[in-house]
């Protein structure tokens, strides 16, 4: 999948508050692809919207309300052999986890509750040891703030060989120390993840299936403040951030 760079003017050294608050916009509008993750379906498919795809959701969140989830594999092969998610979800309420990473460990809150779906194929994907040496592979510093995870070929096109349905209500918000999953059009979640290091103005696409503790979010900002193998806003960690496993509280 293609993610074009983020420029920057560096001609401006202070603008006026009003032209700040666009460049501001137009950077995190741009930053918006970066958070793509491509599920089970072809990319350029998932972005189409026709009358097929609304049933499908549609379908898919009167499934979540009646306590099943629904993870159709499609045509991209996994990028690691797992087993689909049992429909069921296996968790409830919070859920403590630990993401240890070669930067330090990640603690991280998983809301069973408000994204039983989302957190069923996390806990699914951990137990199968699917995150285990997994290189995150995006970082982004302009416009929005965030390190990008969750695909076994770091290089932010595979997925686990399914998808499903966003659990979304349209009030989310993605303050520093939120977990959210990356997409690709509505719906195409798969294993790709991300989590916000700084405040970011995403607009409400994004399911958020949890939170880091602030030692945690600490420790991805450090990993931030490092910039990016390119030196531009986004591009690979250039302190490489390697998933060595995910593991559920007892």
């Amino acid at each position: 999948m293609d993610h074009p760079a983020q420029s920057r003017s560096h001609a401006l050294i202070h603008p006026p508050k009003s032209l700040a608050l666009m460049l501001q916009a137009a950077l995190a509008a741009l930053a918006l692809v970066l958070l793509a993750g491509c599920g089970a379906s072809d990319p350029e498919q998932d972005s189409a919207s026709d009358s097929g795809s609304d049933s499908a959701a549609a379908d898919s969140t009167a499934e979540a309300a009646a306590g099943t989830c629904s993870y159709p594999t499609g045509s991209q092969p996994a990028a690691k052999d797992v087993e689909v998610p049992p429909q069921t979800p296996q968790a409830t309420g919070e859920v403590e986890a630990a993401i240890a990473t070669s930067a330090g460990d990640l603690a991280v809150t998983l809301d069973a509750e408000g994204a039983p779906c989302t957190v069923n194929s996390f806990l699914s994907l951990a137990e199968q040891e699917y995150f285990d040496d997994t290189d995150c592979h995006r970082l982004t510093t302009e416009g929005i703030f965030v390190l990008q995870c969750g695909d076994p070929t770091g290089t932010g096109s595979g997925g686990p060989g399914y998808s499903f349905a966003d659990e979304l209500d349209g009030s989310e918000t993605y303050p520093a120390g939120t977990l959210a999953m990356a997409n690709a059009g509505p719906d195409t979640n798969g294993s790709q993840f991300f989590v916000v290091y700084d405040d970011s103005p995403l607009p409400a696409d994004y399911t958020v299936f949890g939170s880091l503790d602030k030692e945690s979010t600490k420790t991805v900002a450090d990993i931030a403040a490092e910039g990016t193998d390119s030196g531009a806003g986004d591009g690979a960690p250039k302190e490489k951030v390697t998933i060595e496993s995910v593991t559920v509280a007892e």
